[in-house]
């Protein structure tokens, strides 16, 4: 297993821990605001289980059947993530719903925050560990889990100030509003998530700070080549996809120009991770004039 696969796994262990706790906490005080948040804490396991294999998908090389490579694995995991996200928000909606209409009042609230407030700092230390992961090593699945943590973090908080607002107002109702107030702000999480998924398995350009390096990187290796044009890009998980047009002089021999292709591609590949690159070469009578110069 690669580091982001045993990150993976490790997530879903800690899912299952901060899962017990939570059901301990509503155990504890028979909260619907604690019941809800431990609903979603199920669905955190299930997503870091599924994360874990699209990053096994992934990792796989290239073969006949998929000669780009299986990164694309990771944008469907984060599309489930974000649907399950939406899932547990409703379900708590629904909780939410019938605890206003029947409200009842908690048992032993002090100590099942506790152990709810335990449950949310292990979650929050491991959110912020994933996040700098997923960044640092370009993993949409681990970032899409950080994010799916981080909302189960929100809700925890949330979670803590209706138990707080209810042992200082005597008003058991709070609970379930505060947890349909909270659920309605996972939702919003769940659809940013799928919304972003879906636009990485549409061929999302790289971001316009990496674009910035391609470009550069070009100008500052593409000696005795006359321009460059036509760059694009695409995104599909850890891997970066580049191509474009490279204009040499007519009279320029295959191995020359051979050379400055090489040239370019480790210096690409060592300033992009990840990145897999494509040059078409041209002869001089095909330059543009608007490409980028690279002498």
């Amino acid at each position: 297993m690669d580091r982001t696969q045993k990150a993976a796994l490790a997530s879903a262990g800690i899912g299952l821990v901060v899962m017990g706790l939570k059901f301990s906490a509503y155990w504890l005080t028979g909260s619907l605001a604690l019941y809800s948040d431990a609903l979603e804490s199920i669905i955190n396991v299930v997503a870091a289980a599924g994360a874990f294999v699209a990053l096994r998908v992934a990792g796989r090389p290239a073969d006949a059947e998929h000669p780009y490579g299986h990164h694309k694995a990771e944008f469907f995991s984060a599309v489930i993530e974000g649907a399950l996200i939406i899932v547990a928000a409703l379900l708590i909606l629904r909780e939410a719903y019938f605890g206003i209409l029947a409200p009842k009042a908690l048992d032993a609230p002090g100590i099942g925050a506790a152990v709810n407030a335990l449950a949310t700092a292990i979650n929050g230390a491991w959110a912020w560990a994933l996040l700098r992961w997923g960044r640092a090593w370009r993993s949409p699945a681990l970032i899409a889990d950080a994010r799916h943590v981080f909302s189960d973090v929100v809700t925890s908080g949330g979670v803590l100030v209706g138990l707080g607002a209810v042992l200082a107002t005597g008003y058991p109702v709070l609970d379930p509003l505060v947890a349909g107030l909270v659920a309605l702000n996972i939702l919003w999480s769940g659809w940013q998530m799928v919304r972003d998924s879906v636009d990485g398995l549409m061929d999302r350009a790289a971001p316009a700070e990496m674009i910035g390096q391609i470009r550069q990187s070009i100008s500052q290796h593409g000696d005795g080549a006359l321009e460059a044009h036509d760059v694009r890009t695409r995104s599909a998980g850890q891997a970066t996809f580049i191509d474009f047009h490279l204009v040499v002089p007519g009279e320029m021999s295959v191995k020359e120009s051979h050379d400055i292709c090489d040239r370019l591609e480790e210096a690409l590949e060592t300033t992009i991770p990840g990145a897999v690159v494509t040059i078409h070469v041209e002869p001089g009578e095909h330059a543009k004039g608007r490409g980028l110069p690279v002498i």
